[in-house]
């Protein structure tokens, strides 16, 4: 068998799909995201080769974003190369809005496209093509934002739905896989020019840590990589210890929410924040709104206390302190949980 067919990037790639997919029942359905780049054709060529094996229903979903005047083409072409590697391709073009920036936007327009895919076609699992040093860029990004060590943690292998088996490989062993693919039907990964575009976040994230692995040598994106499997450990346990004091010590009627402040002061800083935390949600406020300064400002009511008032939070929802309990509540009867 020829190099092309059985490189050791291509094993590597075969290997990970493998394992990514070992719990899946013959006959599952399968749906693999595509943009036509390297990273994704490798990612649908593995599963073609892993599905075939395990008797899985492999079908491509190419998304335009109708972000760029030739976007049609592109993911026709994209849609046609998965038809020639083994998987049925379809094309969903979506409209990508604004709201939290042009990546964010684009990366949720997607996401729903897929998700939709995936409910109509009956699919146990969508395919994305990340690799280690998309892991890398991502743990940098949130850490020049600050972030704790849930959003540190970044990318899981495996999130309900969504699947990454290339995780833990690095970007060169998945694209040469994906040459040995490319190579065996005579066609080439298409090249996204937003990839090269500084006003995109990630691009310029990137740069900067191409330009750190040269000043601190080449084990900086394994590193970062590794580093975000250790704080999702860490925030695994710190999370579960936090449910718990939640049962214990948490009292909802009706749509009061509220704790003895004796009790959420006697808990370690890292838990009583958790549970301050799915206090608020629990009253209603969208999770993704909450940040850590909505966090900060309710746990003074609890560890700073001298008399302040009630704290405003999103999705109206208020805090508040009196007679030594926390309260957390929606600040209009509308919004309260039925």
């Amino acid at each position: 068998m020829s190099r092309r067919v059985s490189s050791e990037e291509t094993l590597a790639c075969r290997r990970s799909m493998t394992e990514g997919l070992a719990d899946l029942r013959p006959g599952a359905r399968v749906v693999v995201a595509c943009s036509g780049g390297a990273d994704s054709l490798a990612l649908v060529a593995a599963a073609v080769w892993v599905g075939g094996r395990a008797e899985l229903s492999v079908n491509a979903v190419v998304v335009d974003h109708a972000l760029q005047s030739n976007s049609h083409e592109v993911a026709d072409a994209a849609a046609s190369t998965c038809d020639l590697l083994g998987a049925p391709a379809s094309v969903v073009r979506v409209e990508v809005g604004t709201e939290g920036g042009p990546e964010a936007a684009a990366r949720d327009a997607r996401y729903e496209a897929l998700r939709r895919a995936a409910d109509e076609s009956g699919a146990e699992a969508v395919l994305l093509g990340h690799t280690r040093e998309d892991q890398a860029e991502t743990v940098l990004l949130r850490l020049a934002r600050g972030s704790g060590a849930r959003s540190l943690a970044a990318m899981a292998p495996r999130t309900g739905l969504w699947r990454r088996p290339f995780l833990h490989l690095a970007r060169s062993t998945v694209r040469a896989s994906a040459e040995d693919a490319l190579a065996a039907i005579g066609r080439q990964a298409w090249d996204d020019p937003h990839n090269e575009d500084p006003m995109f976040a990630r691009v310029r994230v990137r740069q900067a840590l191409a330009e750190i692995e040269q000043a601190l040598g080449s084990g900086v994106i394994a590193g970062l990589a590794r580093s975000a499997d250790l704080l999702r450990d860490d925030a695994d346990a710190l999370e579960e210890i936090a449910d718990e004091a939640y049962r214990r010590i948490v009292s909802i009627i009706g749509s009061q929410i509220s704790s003895d402040c004796s009790d959420l002061a006697g808990l370690a800083a890292a838990i009583r924040s958790r549970v301050i935390r799915s206090m608020i949600i629990e009253a209603g406020a969208p999770g993704e709104d909450v940040g850590i300064d909505h966090v900060r400002s309710v746990e003074a009511l609890v560890s700073q206390w001298h008399g302040q008032g009630p704290v405003s939070l999103p999705g109206g929802v208020i805090a508040e302190r009196s007679c030594g309990r926390l309260s957390v509540h929606s600040s209009s009867p509308r919004l309260e949980k039925q």
